[in-house]
């Protein structure tokens, strides 16, 4: 009897307690990039909130891959990536200073004119929320929602942080340990790569921001969110309550972070994979001596391809015993064989946990790598822009698999590169032992990322777990100021002791001397 009056009071306690954790938030998810790979990270994190029971309103400027009847789903339109811009930057090889110059000018533009759009201004107009979630593609200038609509804001980032992303929550660079994600370096770094990496993040990085983004942000922030009625933008940098970053510290580099800089890396990533379409599922079934994925992911489609390059690709699947399943388009196919079976769309999560894949052949983007090495599958990569290259060269020094560079593709180094990673064990020997380390964690990224956005909610924005670094500049930062402090003291003690000993001996030395004489 004592026991079940006990029992009661405890249950009501705990069930009080689950009900206050679970408290149904308005959260506005603002993903502006018209890039779907994107939009398949942040959305997992709006999809698990949904479960938690949330009202999420999801604003976009593409269409969702996936609807979700969970949540209200707004789509702007007027935002979309020209329809060759991905073709210069793959097949003129393009330095990396002049793709940034085109894409910070594309995002600027973008940015101003998701704020403008009518259904944007009726939503902010009309309507309340608890929490924004931002979808980080350098349009730092949306974060004046947290301030239109008084709330928290939470960053979601889709690879390792960059320099942007550290400074919102004051997240140390280390520059002397921890590589640049553009410098694709390796840890540890020998004297020649820390210094690279020196000057990657403390003049290059900062001098091209300065010039082709900070300015212009500035002044697309001051038109939209006018500095009479909103803090300044460098106010709402400091105003991020929470980063989370699609990357795992098993991955690399290893570095500290600050407690409002959470990693889930794989959230994409379905623990339980979804059956498979019945078309593919046959395929695959049926492959005797396995399946060649060939995919460059959601906004790549094959027909921007330089043909040449496409045809040597082809030329190489075609010719190999396994059943190829390539991810292309609708048009320009780069042959036809028996063994090549083309698809306009493939589910890669579920596609990649079929037991019978044997290779991946993917351009490297972070979501692709990460799902290839959750499943244990080996990979040749053919990296095209952005962080491609970086997150390739890791794969490859790692031995996961090959990379190939798309520019000087030859059909001899394709086909060396394939059909070493099919060949030798290591490869997958390699990758199924880490994709056991990826997978070992406390809670899974889902269930980490819904417990740190309900404990900004549950502590309204959760001040409390802010650095103070966000609050210095940088010269405090690297304690120069402190430095320059003690220069002077010590200058000044100096030039004292040197004062008082000629003091002393023009008075007391000189004098016994010259009695002396």
């Amino acid at each position: 009897m004592l026991c079940n009056k006990l029992f009661f009071p405890v249950l009501v306690v705990l069930s009080l307690q689950a009900l206050d954790y679970v408290e149904s938030s308005r959260i506005l998810a603002f993903f502006p990039a018209p890039v779907k790979s994107h939009l398949i990270i942040h959305t997992a994190i709006t999809n698990a909130l949904a479960e938690r029971g949330h009202q999420l309103t999801v604003v976009t400027t593409v269409p969702l891959i996936k609807t979700n009847p969970r949540y209200r789903h707004i789509l702007l339109d007027g935002c979309s990536i020209p329809k060759d811009y991905f073709s210069e930057k793959i097949n003129e090889a393009q330095p990396f200073y002049r793709q940034f110059i085109s894409l910070t000018e594309f995002i600027n533009d973008c940015s101003n004119v998701t704020l403008q759009h009518p259904k944007m201004r009726k939503l902010m107009a009309e309507e309340r929320f608890d929490l924004v979630i931002l979808g980080y593609f350098f349009n730092e200038l949306h974060l004046g929602l947290g301030a239109h609509f008084k709330c928290p804001v939470v960053v979601s980032f889709m690879v390792q942080p960059v320099r942007l992303i550290n400074h919102f929550v004051g997240n140390p660079l280390e520059g002397a340990y921890v590589p640049n994600l553009l410098s694709a370096y390796e840890q540890p770094m020998n004297f020649w790569q820390r210094l690279k990496n020196f000057l990657i993040n403390e003049a290059f990085e900062p001098i091209m921001m300065r010039l082709f983004m900070t300015n212009q942000q500035k002044a697309f922030y001051d038109y939209n969110f006018p500095p009479e009625k909103y803090p300044s933008l460098e106010e709402m940098k400091k105003n991020v309550s929470l980063v989370l970053t699609n990357h795992h510290f098993s991955q690399g580099p290893i570095r500290p972070n600050v407690p409002a800089l959470i990693e889930i890396g794989g959230i994409q990533i379905k623990e339980k994979s979804d059956p498979l379409p019945e078309d593919i599922k046959s395929i695959m079934d049926k492959a005797k001596n396995g399946i060649v994925y060939f995919s460059f992911g959601s906004n790549i489609q094959g027909d921007v391809l330089d043909r040449s390059k496409a045809k040597i690709m082809f030329d190489v699947l075609s010719k190999l015993p396994f059943t190829i399943l390539w991810k292309w388009g609708k048009t320009d196919l780069p042959g036809q064989a028996p063994n090549v079976i083309y698809k306009t769309w493939l589910p890669q999560d579920d596609v990649l946990a079929h037991p019978n894949v044997k290779l991946f052949v993917t351009h490297g983007g972070q979501g692709s790598v990460v799902e290839s090495l959750y499943h244990g599958v080996p990979m040749v990569g053919v990296p095209l822009f952005g962080e491609q290259h970086a997150n390739m060269v890791n794969v490859e020094k790692k031995g996961y698999g090959r990379m190939v560079e798309f520019t000087t593709m030859t059909e001899e180094n394709f086909d060396r590169a394939v059909n070493d990673v099919l060949t030798d064990g290591k490869y997958r020997q390699n990758v199924q032992t880490f994709a056991k380390l990826y997978k070992d964690r406390p809670m899974s990224a889902k269930e980490t990322a819904v417990y740190w956005v309900e404990y900004v909610l549950r502590h309204r924005g959760a001040p409390h777990m802010q650095s103070p670094a966000v609050h210095l500049n940088k010269f405090q930062l690297m304690s120069l100021d402190v430095v320059g402090f003690l220069g002077v003291i010590i200058y000044l003690v100096i030039k004292f002791i040197k004062f008082f000993v000629v003091f002393v001996y023009s008075k007391f030395v000189r004098k016994l001397k010259n009695k002396k004489e």
